[in-house]
């Protein structure tokens, strides 16, 4: 993705159209239900039962993060990339029943978001290459672990939280990042992101392979 707007035109970051509200919360309901159907599953894998090693399962912990890497990346604006984490959160709390965590889950919610959304400002929303989109799935990982690792995992040892924060937020690059950065190129190549730099930046990369 191109680090500079499409076509040399300036972009605000702060204000918003209809359409990417509308998006932010398209794609936080479908997180939202994605969220809620890895729970159950996590519950199923216990990866931390399996390896009997506790601070493996944050390995699972990446398709948790994938909402904010997405929203940030097709939204390009400040506050999208928390803003649909946080929708997926809320949406996740309440799909058929909820799950297990309860509110915690918002909290949750509030700081991956914040993780990713730092990174974004850190480039000043402008550059949206592979590289800072894995930097914000990590850095997502890496607030969600300090608060699990403290909410969820106090009698843990010191070495245990390092291990697991570790862990977490290579999850988070690899499955929110990586993948959450292929699947918006993606979507763009299929012109469902047409409204977007994203979708007009595929358009330009399909006229240079023509």
């Amino acid at each position: 993705m191109s680090s500079a707007p499409t076509g040399g035109r300036t972009r605000s970051v702060t204000s918003y159209r209809t359409i990417d509200l509308v998006t932010i919360a398209s794609l936080g309901v479908a997180f939202g239900v994605v969220f809620w159907a890895w729970g159950k599953l996590y519950g199923i894998i216990d990866l931390a039962t399996v390896v009997g090693y506790p601070p493996a399962s944050g390995l699972l912990a990446g398709p948790w993060l994938v909402a904010g890497v997405v929203g940030g990346l097709v939204v390009r604006k400040a506050g999208a990339a928390f803003a649909t984490e946080l929708t997926a959160a809320i949406v996740s709390m309440f799909v058929l029943g909820g799950t297990e965590w309860g509110f915690t889950v918002l909290l949750s919610g509030v700081v991956q978001g914040l993780g990713a959304e730092l990174i974004l400002l850190a480039f000043a929303y402008r550059v949206w290459t592979l590289p800072v989109a894995v930097l914000a799935g990590a850095m997502s990982g890496v607030f969600g672990a300090v608060y699990e690792a403290f909410f969820y995992y106090a009698d843990w040892s010191v070495g245990y939280r390092v291990v697991y924060g570790v862990l977490f937020a290579i999850s988070g690059a690899l499955v929110a990042g990586a993948l959450g950065w292929v699947l918006v190129r993606s979507l763009a190549a299929t012109g469902a992101l047409d409204a977007f730099p994203a979708g007009r930046e595929a358009h330009d990369r399909d006229a240079v392979s023509n």
